[in-house]
């Protein structure tokens, strides 16, 4: 007789474990952003009163750290990417959008180059955060091509990687605060779809 083989759901945290979860979260955020994302695993795990061992047995390695930590961002980044669509400006909207994933970035040093390496990547755990990024910039960079606003031959992964390189520029450069939106606006006047006979 044939059994059924049935998947076990992933049992819910214990209550313990739920509390260093969140420790680990709340200091690794305030590492990152002190220190980069380059900052000690040891002393966030030592800052939220746990061993490096439990901190691995949360997240096996530093990627898996900073997607969860960064997880709650990208969940805004996306809603506000949604409520772009309804802009009526859709190239404005979509430099709106630009804007805000640099804002973003530009909070963590080294988050620009790790978003960089993860659009290739799509086993780093940062995918579970750029994928969908991606899918949400597809939306509003089509519309604005659909609009006339921006050519045809733009890739969402190109443009995400040039949004990545303003943001790693503007993190080399603290003391431009200009610098992200004229390398946004050079990058549009690149995008800008050129009118028939031109």
């Amino acid at each position: 007789m044939a059994t059924e083989i049935t998947q076990a759901s992933p049992r819910p945290m214990r209550a313990d474990a739920r509390r260093n979860y969140e420790r680990l979260l709340a200091e690794a955020r305030t590492a990152f952003t002190a220190h980069g994302t380059d900052a000690s695993l040891e002393d966030i795990a030592r800052r939220a009163g746990v061993g490096i061992g439990t901190l691995y047995r949360h997240f096996p390695n530093r990627t898996a750290l900073m997607s969860a930590v960064f997880q709650g961002e990208v969940d805004g980044l996306l809603t506000r990417s949604r409520e772009l669509l309804a802009s009526p400006e859709p190239c404005r909207a979509l430099v709106d959008w630009l804007r805000a994933i640099v804002a973003h970035a530009s909070t963590y040093r080294g988050l620009s180059r790790a978003l960089m390496a993860a659009q290739t990547d799509e086993a780093s755990a940062l995918s579970r955060c750029s994928l969908p990024m991606r899918d949400a910039g597809s939306r509003l960079l089509g519309r604005a091509q659909q609009a006339g606003a921006v050519r045809a031959d733009v890739d969402i992964a190109d443009l995400m990687q040039l949004t990545n390189a303003i943001s790693l520029a503007v993190e080399q450069s603290p003391d431009d605060p200009g610098l992200a939106d004229r390398l946004l606006m050079l990058t549009l006047s690149g995008l800008k779809a050129v009118p028939a006979g031109d």
